[in-house]
């Protein structure tokens, strides 16, 4: 298989089953070697299972443990680089949430009044917009025609054939399929023209300008493997939109990015929205103690609520789902009381409800760190069962038990570590 071609496997993987990795998801060395530590303990204490490989099966073993990973990713973007407490992370805001959401990733030591920022024009992709050709014709002779693409400094041939019945509309969908199939960073459709008339539309998913030339990508047939022709005839190197980059002010000082997601000082990660009013730029700056500590909470038990509301559905289609719900249900209880306390209610379908009057109150008066403790124990344990259900989403499967090994007496199994923990390991390992 080429390496294009395991190329396209590897994007349609990540696409499918890893579609919002975060900086959460790259770990360090010395985490990865406990993660594998773990799982060699827990296969070489496991009783023998004959596993379930039902399509079923994997569809709620793989869904299970990305709804376990998302929580934990959840719980550790409340906590900071200096400290894994959801109750010492500070909050940036912005004046004007319509124009740009602004996100706090410095140190907790820091102390700073924020910054002024006023947004002139957003970063823009590179849009191509081919010839309105009639849908039922075609013009091109029958064969074989190949374009080249440079996107990323790296250039890419698509070839099509054309037949006798084909059309302009056929072909126009099968170039779409190419490309959009390929994964190289551009997207494509049709766009209708009215009265019988369609072109195709080519968007490049990154934004700003990048290199001399002012494109992010370009198409040509000059210098290709087959037939040219195809470039000219349908448009495809027609650019309707050049890309832009983001123009700014930020404390007086113009400014611009390729992108519409930055960060300013390494401490706010910024991303426009819109355009502010001459004169009149967005401010940025933290939150006081006691909101943020509160929105870290609310934030907290959402994330929660979400894993619930997930494994709730898996619950109605999958037979033994119930089981991780009596087991996060069981958690919560254990600390219904304490949470009950500060704000956070239990509910009868295992949520939480949060008072946000009683949370304030709890957070303003005395030692936030002592009258929340029980919320920042609460996280921890959330935390730890993450990590159990991502390491071997197959316990909350159906598996027929063959038999117990000899407790105490085991010895590292690593054909039974590939097929109960871990299930499959996604691009984050």
């Amino acid at each position: 298989m080429s390496a294009f071609a395991l190329n396209n496997v590897y994007n349609h993987y990540l696409s499918t089953y890893a579609p919002k990795l975060t900086r959460y998801d790259t770990h360090k060395k010395d985490e990865l070697n406990q993660i594998y530590r773990r799982i060699v303990k827990q296969a070489e204490d496991s009783p023998l299972y004959l596993p379930d490989y039902s399509k079923r099966t994997q569809v709620f073993a793989v869904g299970i443990k990305e709804d376990a990973r998302d929580l934990k990713n959840a719980i550790s973007s409340l906590t900071s680089e200096n400290s894994s407490s959801v109750l010492d992370k500070k909050v940036a805001y912005s004046s004007d949430g319509d124009i740009l959401d602004v996100d706090y990733i410095g140190s907790d030591s820091n102390v700073d009044s924020g910054f002024d920022i006023e947004i002139r024009s957003l970063a823009s992709p590179q849009v191509n917009i081919g010839r309105f050709l009639p849908s039922d014709d075609m013009l091109l002779d029958t064969d074989s025609y190949s374009f080249d693409l440079e996107i990323n400094d790296t250039d890419y041939e698509f070839q099509f054939t054309i037949n006798d019945s084909d059309t302009n509309r056929a072909i126009q969908d099968k170039i779409v399929r190419l490309i959009n199939r390929s994964n190289i960073g551009i997207s494509a459709s049709i766009k209708d023209g009215g009265d019988g008339l369609s072109a195709i539309r080519l968007e490049s998913n990154s934004t700003g300008v990048r290199n001399p030339s002012g494109t992010i990508f370009q198409i040509s047939d000059n210098d290709t493997s087959r037939r040219s022709g195809a470039v000219s005839y349908f448009g495809l190197d027609s650019i309707a939109h050049d890309p832009t980059n983001a123009v700014f002010v930020l404390n007086g000082t113009e400014r611009s990015a390729y992108s519409n997601s930055f960060t300013v000082d390494k401490s706010y990660e910024v991303t426009l929205k819109g355009l502010s009013e001459e004169d009149s730029p967005v401010h940025v700056g933290l939150k006081a103690d006691v909101e943020a500590l509160t929105e870290n909470i609310t934030s907290l038990a959402g994330a929660y609520n979400d894993f619930i509301r997930r494994a709730a559905e898996y619950t109605q289609n999958y037979q033994r789902s119930n089981k991780i719900m009596k087991e996060m249900g069981a958690l919560a209880n254990h600390y219904s009381s304490s949470l009950d306390a500060v704000g956070l209610s239990m509910k009868t379908d295992g949520t939480i409800d949060v008072d946000q009057d009683l949370l304030y109150r709890s957070a303003e008066v005395g030692d936030p760190k002592t009258n929340l403790g029980a919320v920042q124990n609460f996280a921890n344990a959330l935390i730890r069962k993450s990590n159990e259900v991502s390491l071997n989403p197959m316990e909350y499967t159906n598996q027929v038990m063959v038999a117990y090994k000899n407790p105490g007496k085991n010895f590292p199994d690593p054909y039974n570590t590939s097929i109960y923990t871990g299930m499959m390991f996604s691009s984050y390992c």
